[in-house]
């Protein structure tokens, strides 16, 4: 089984109406469409650019006032995933409920279907700054094309939750990320780069770039889009499909073989799922 994959280096820049961001979103949409793109992923806090917008006063909004575009965003991914026939991973979105603020990854299936995905770690500045709560649970999201999971920047490094959903079958990880410089970007890198070649599975990475000069915490961004594979014989050396160029508004497309996978996992140079040590360790 096969399945062609982009992710977007989606540019933040200060708009002034919800229907700027709809644009800019089709556009890569409809770029991933010319390439026949069955899978793309966005990056996480891609819609803090709504915050961009205002008020009367000409001033950012609150991260508060961000879940009041939720309604917007769902419609506006869900119908995108229904004309262009794609599955979208739209990014995150900062959703409101019983008082408290998630950062919610989505699913967005090409029959209109949506499914979330909460970020489960929380980064200090998203607890004190934004006063996020965490996700409860984890799970994987079964397609036509493959089983795969989505764990959003903070999350890919912590490898026991990539272990569980690996264990429930996942070939593909999915990790939207934002991160502000090269320090916070490569750790997401490397992390990701690591849990590939532990679990054997590809992992789809993106991040914004551009800048939101008005709202708080988003006026730096460093972004690379990048598709890994595990470091064996059947995929590139440096464990790479595709990568982007650093800080540049783009998208990048791979084809994911996952019979390949299958293939390291039984008779690889290594054999890292097949071999972990379950008596020592538990098994996720």
């Amino acid at each position: 089984m096969k399945m062609r994959v982009s992710a977007v280096q989606y540019h933040l820049h200060t708009i002034s109406t919800f229907d700027a961001f709809a644009r800019q979103v089709e556009h890569y949409i409809r770029t991933a469409a010319e390439f026949e793109v069955e899978f793309l992923l966005f990056p996480e806090f891609i819609t803090t650019q709504l915050m961009s917008i205002g008020t009367d006063e000409r001033e950012a909004l609150t991260i508060d006032e961000l879940p009041g575009y939720t309604e917007a965003y769902l419609e506006l991914f869900s119908r995108m995933a229904k004309q262009y026939g794609m599955y979208l991973i739209g990014g995150t979105h900062v959703i409101e409920r019983e008082g408290k603020l998630y950062n919610m990854a989505h699913l967005f299936r090409p029959d209109g279907t949506v499914e979330e995905q909460a970020k489960l770690h929380i980064t200090p500045t998203e607890v004190t700054e934004w006063n996020m709560a965490a996700g409860d649970g984890v799970r994987v999201f079964h397609t036509e094309k493959g089983t795969i999971a989505i764990l959003t920047c903070y999350d890919i490094e912590f490898p026991e939750i990539v272990r569980m959903v690996r264990a429930q079958g996942a070939d593909v990880i999915f990790c939207p990320s934002c991160t502000d410089d090269r320090q916070g970007f490569y750790r997401v890198r490397y992390c990701c780069h690591a849990r590939a070649i532990e679990n054997q599975v590809y992992v789809v990475a993106t991040g914004t770039v551009g800048s939101l000069p008005t709202v708080d915490f988003m006026r730096a961004n460093f972004g690379q889009a990048a598709v890994i594979a595990p470091n064996d014989i059947p995929f590139p050396p440096r464990g790479i499909l595709v990568e982007g160029e650093i800080n540049n508004d783009m998208i990048v497309t791979a084809d994911l073989d996952l019979s390949l996978l299958q293939q390291v996992r039984e008779r690889g140079s290594v054999t890292t799922w097949r071999d972990r040590r379950t008596d020592l360790y538990p098994d996720w």
